[in-house]
């Protein structure tokens, strides 16, 4: 009927999530006390159905209030018996956000500072599958050597992004936006919009003004580049 309006009716939450919760408190229970993880934070919460070995928690160091949700594979590329376990290879900062089915694979060095979000099925991986020998199955190959990933405060990494390091350092400067589905390669400096396969530089936030301005197709690479300051 016209003009009809519905009753107020507040929306009860579902019991079943409780169990999810509990289930999800007891693991994170059961791997704080048993597993011996380079660092692990007050508040952390790591969901059940998550791939995390053990020989590969002392490579792995996370953050006070780390969130990480489900089917989320935080995996350990070469030695992960804990055996060599001189720093970490994964590092979470404080209150990071790992959005479900999301892949971090680190062969030497991926770090998220604090409060940096994933969407989900986001992929950062500084290393690839090596292929320069056709006459061997890829599997059978290992991976490159590959580089080094730092991914700034206060990012916020788009649904199905994809971060990969083939060598050297990538730096994804502080408080940057990574559009959904972009594949990035090389470094931008902070407060950047990046978006595309290869992913560009579309737009870089203005302090004078307070708002995201479009950058110029002509801005010389040398000035997207992050500079040593940026990176702290």
């Amino acid at each position: 009927m016209a003009g009809h309006t519905p009753p107020n009716r507040s929306v009860l939450p579902d019991p079943l999530n409780v169990f999810s919760r509990i289930g999800t408190k007891l693991y994170t229970f059961w791997l704080r006390t048993t597993y011996p993880f380079a660092g692990f934070g007050r508040g952390v919460s790591i969901h059940p159905s998550c791939d995390l070995y053990r020989g590969s928690s002392p490579y792995i160091a996370l953050g006070d209030e780390t969130y990480v949700a489900r089917d989320v594979w935080l995996s350990i590329v070469g030695q992960s018996d804990g055996t060599d376990a001189a720093h970490a290879k994964i590092v979470l900062g404080k209150r990071c956000k790992i959005g479900r089915r999301s892949v971090i694979s680190a062969r030497n060095f991926i770090f998220l500072e604090d409060d940096v979000l994933l969407g989900p099925s986001v992929l950062i991986m500084d290393h690839n599958h090596e292929y320069s020998d056709p006459s061997v199955p890829i599997h059978a190959q290992g991976t490159t050597e590959g580089g080094r990933i730092v991914v700034g405060r206060n990012c916020w990494l788009g649904y199905g992004s994809v971060i990969s390091c083939g060598r050297g350092e990538l730096v994804i400067g502080k408080n940057s936006v990574i559009g959904a589905n972009s594949v990035v390669t090389k470094s931008f400096p902070p407060f950047s919009v990046i978006a595309g396969n290869p992913a560009k530089l579309l737009k870089s936030y203005d302090p004078q003004s307070g708002r995201w301005l479009r950058v110029n197709a002509e801005v010389s690479e040398e000035t997207r580049k992050p500079t040593h300051v940026d990176k702290l």
